[in-house]
């Protein structure tokens, strides 16, 4: 009898469910640790793999860290595992950016039996640092994520015009300049090399490994210098103005009290109620929301709050 109980007590333990709660929640004693501990791991495996990179160590050294590689790709292995089997959404995880770049913190190890410069590639594990945002209760900051992320994405379109228009400045630049230095300056010495000339006065850098010899040429390179300057400022207003319009999602009718709102979609990763209708990442895990999303709270219960609760999906209803 003692057998059975137990056997239940471990089922009940590893069952779909709490492993979730876990892996996914944060809020939880359970969650908390789990967190700490991989965030632990995930720094000591970034600091392993730069000290590998070294070659004044020595060959010792080198073997010990071959061996805590091993042992750190298996870890982030099963985790994975375990991620993709609790996830209420597999499909999702799996495609979204967290969960590729838990696929990449263990990939590379067994990709370098056949390239072996892929090794080096398994420095993408300290992006899982992003993790400590939900480890540190800091959603506030993936909120302004979120934020920032809607202003970049409204400001492509105009960003982009504007460097076509930039590509054509700099193309007609260096034919110009072509014209006045190649008879005189070996340096110019093609157009395409009068481009990079553009390009490099443009953006104020300066190399100087091409300058003009001529007063034309060198009338010309102020003039680009000056346009360089004006170019600069173009993206920055495009940016604070699509910022400006978009900080109504910052706006305290956006913000005001959790009992107030109602929520709009549930995230498929940690199950939990997202109230903003505009949210594009889980204010919770960090993770993208799927517009099909929207469906899965049913109209019944929206008026709950049920910001605190994990919202079962599917398979959690058949268990119950």
């Amino acid at each position: 009898m003692t057998f059975f109980i137990r056997k239940e007590t471990l089922r009940s333990a590893f069952s779909k469910k709490n492993l979730r709660r876990i892996i996914f929640g944060a809020e939880t004693p359970g969650g908390k640790i789990f967190d700490i501990l991989l965030l632990i791991v995930i720094i000591l495996s970034v600091v392993v793999v730069l000290l590998d990179s070294m070659p004044d160590i020595p060959s010792a050294w080198h073997r010990i860290f071959n061996v805590l590689e091993w042992i750190f790709t298996v870890v982030f292995t099963l985790e994975y595992i375990l991620r993709v089997y609790c996830a209420g959404r597999r499909k999702s995880y799996v495609l979204s950016f967290m969960g590729l770049v838990d696929l990449i913190s263990f990939l590379p190890t067994y990709l370098s039996f056949i390239f072996p410069s892929f090794h080096f590639l398994l420095v993408v594990r300290v992006l899982r640092i992003i993790r400590a945002f939900k480890i540190m209760q800091m959603g506030q900051y993936i909120r302004q994520g979120d934020y920032l992320y809607r202003t970049i994405r409204a400001s492509i379109p105009k960003i982009s015009v504007f460097m076509v228009f930039v590509a054509l400045l700099v193309i007609l630049l260096g034919c110009l300049m072509y014209l006045i230095e190649s008879p005189i300056n070996p340096r110019f010495s093609s157009i395409p090399r009068a481009v990079y000339w553009a390009v490099v006065t443009l953006t104020t850098v300066g190399y100087g490994d091409i300058t003009p010899v001529t007063g034309w040429g060198q009338f010309l390179s102020v003039v680009v210098m000056l346009l360089g300057y004006s170019i600069i400022a173009v993206p920055t207003g495009i940016v604070s103005g699509e910022m400006v319009k978009n900080h109504r999602y910052l706006s305290p009718d956006r913000t005001k009290g959790k009992n107030n709102r109602r929520p709009t979609c549930c995230c498929h990763t940690c199950g939990k109620a997202v109230f903003d209708a505009g949210a594009l990442f889980c204010p919770y895990c960090g993770e993208g929301l799927v517009k099909s999303q929207k469906k899965q709270i049913p109209p019944h219960r929206r008026h709950r709050d049920t910001d605190s609760e994990h919202l079962p999906d599917k398979g959690q209803q058949r268990e119950s």
